[in-house]
């Protein structure tokens, strides 16, 4: 999917929500922790009810490659019936790899071409030959690792080399990679506060905003730094909507969680003249 594309699907749903699948079945109905395919179908039942309010959606593959071979069948699975049922939405598989060219380009095709995905979340460490093979698939986006919102993120984002912090110099090194305009960008929704100078670096590419609801991110704060003229932003939220209950009206209440999201959204497209 084009970034064009994904920005007439912003406007078509009026709203940037992405459904993080962040599935814990420790934490689903008693029904899906007994099935043989809980998993896969727990995703499924939340898609079903989610898919009008949301423009994405994000498997964190920690959450499936912890069940292991059922895991990855569940992930297979789970792409499949996106790519078939809702070609129309962003995937993004939250893999967070990072290796050396050879081994990177493997992990590209098997996301891209093994399971369909539109993008998968890469960490900067190693630097460009670490990134570049992911950018190599056209149609294709590479969302990498920039200001996250855990604690540790202090331990070297905000390294500082004479007046550029770390997470600033990887967005600019970035910037002069080989198709650097497949690139999106990790944000936590808690540093909303770094975004408007952020968007001084990269006026133009997404944004991927995970921490808005559980991890107490303000929808209204990453809105008024982070938004550009496309919109720019896919807003993650994982738990509240995945977990809004845990009785059999589990599905309803997610979607009421998304609409709610998609309502606060609209309103802020609106007020921002891109609606």
């Amino acid at each position: 999917m084009t970034q064009e594309a994904l920005f007439e699907q912003i406007k078509l749903k009026k709203s940037f929500l992405c459904v993080g699948l962040d599935i814990d079945l420790d934490k689903v109905p008693t029904a899906f922790q007994n099935q043989k395919e809980g998993l896969f179908e727990f995703a499924k039942a939340i898609i079903d009810t989610t898919h009008p309010y949301a423009v994405a959606y994000k498997p964190n593959l920690a959450f499936y490659e912890t069940y292991g071979v059922k895991g990855w069948e569940a992930f297979e699975k789970t792409m499949h019936y996106l790519n078939t049922n809702y070609p129309n939405h962003f995937t993004i598989a939250d893999a967070k790899r990072g290796d050396i060219g050879n081994t990177a380009t493997r992990y590209a095709k098997a996301f891209f071409e093994g399971y369909g995905v539109d993008s998968v979340t890469v960490a900067p460490y190693m630097g460009r030959d670490s990134v570049e093979p992911f950018l190599a698939f056209p149609d294709k986006h590479t969302i990498l690792l920039a200001l996250t919102s855990n604690e540790g993120a202090q331990d070297f984002q905000y390294s500082k080399d004479v007046d550029t912090l770390l997470y600033e110099k990887v967005i600019q090194e970035s910037q002069q990679w080989k198709h650097a305009d497949r690139l999106m960008y990790v944000v936590g929704a808690t540093k909303a506060e770094a975004l408007a100078s952020l968007r001084k670096l990269i006026p133009n590419a997404f944004l991927l905003v995970p921490g808005v609801g559980a991890q107490g991110g303000n929808l209204h704060e990453v809105a008024t730094f982070g938004l550009n003229a496309q919109c720019g932003l896919l807003v993650n939220s994982s738990r509240s909507i995945l977990y809004a209950s845990q009785q059999e009206d589990f599905a309803q209440a997610a979607a009421n969680e998304a609409q709610k999201l998609q309502i606060e959204m609209e309103e802020i497209l609106v007020d921002k003249g891109i609606l």
